[in-house]
């Protein structure tokens, strides 16, 4: 049952009702688009503009998610200003690759610590998000920034604390309101995250590799999703034989 959505009511309460989508793991990782900004509330309602499919997941239906594994990337250049920066990440998107959300924890050499989480569906922004660890609440946050075609980005401090949480943990989720007046829930899987936040960087070659594998199995799920839509469209009716003239 959606919820009514009621300006100043609708922020994220213990005893709402969301909507839950389902996923499954995906084979490799694709890098998702991140956002900077302040943290600061927004002043007035807005939603962040994305893709047909994005819709999808917003909207009606229980859409298929494909997740990627919690990979480690560390860099040091021009582009991070000569500073070591890791991010630890995973992401979950649609059978069609549309991205639908990402959470990372981005870690840079003389700055503090953050948990980054991206949603890439249409929000009403100032509802803000809020996090769930096993049904629990973690945090809550506002939008720091929205951008088209890259989503509402939200940071929150990630102190040892938290990332200890994230460890032990089997799954986070990620909670918005979106366009319909409803709490959506996105859950990511935390079984991967331990091991890559503890382990080494992953090697940018196997990192590409990662990323073949993934566009083959999202291909793959994408004409499997269009053959289902396909044989549910009924057939057209076979005209009706012509009646002979009366004589």
């Amino acid at each position: 049952m959606r919820q009514e959505y009621r300006p100043g009511t609708e922020r994220l309460g213990n005893g709402d009702r969301v909507r839950s989508i389902s996923g499954e793991r995906g084979s490799g990782l694709c890098r998702g688009e991140t956002v900077r900004g302040r943290s600061e509330t927004p002043q007035a309602p807005a939603q962040a503009p994305a893709a047909p499919d994005a819709q999808q997941a917003a909207g009606a239906g229980q859409p298929q998610l494909i997740y990627t594994p919690w990979t480690k990337l560390c860099q040091k250049g021009a582009e991070t200003n000569n500073k070591q920066v890791c991010v630890v990440n995973t992401q979950a998107r649609l059978e069609t690759g549309q991205p639908v959300v990402m959470a990372q924890i981005v870690d840079a050499e003389a700055s503090e610590k953050i948990m980054r989480v991206v949603l890439m569906i249409p929000v009403r922004v100032q509802s803000g998000t809020r996090l769930l660890l096993d049904g629990q609440e973690l945090q809550r946050g506002a939008f720091a920034l929205c951008a088209p075609y890259m989503g509402c980005n939200s940071d929150f401090k990630a102190d040892d604390a938290l990332v200890a949480k994230l460890k032990k943990g089997k799954s986070l989720d990620v909670q918005a309101v979106n366009v319909f007046n409803e709490i959506v829930n996105l859950p990511l899987p935390l079984a991967e995250f331990a091991q890559a936040y503890d382990g080494p960087p992953l090697d940018p070659k196997a990192f590409e590799e990662q990323q073949r594998k993934l566009q083959e199995e999202l291909q793959k799920k994408a004409e499997e999703a269009r053959k289902r839509m396909e044989s549910q469209q009924p057939s057209a009716a076979a005209p009706a034989p012509a009646t002979p003239p009366k004589q």
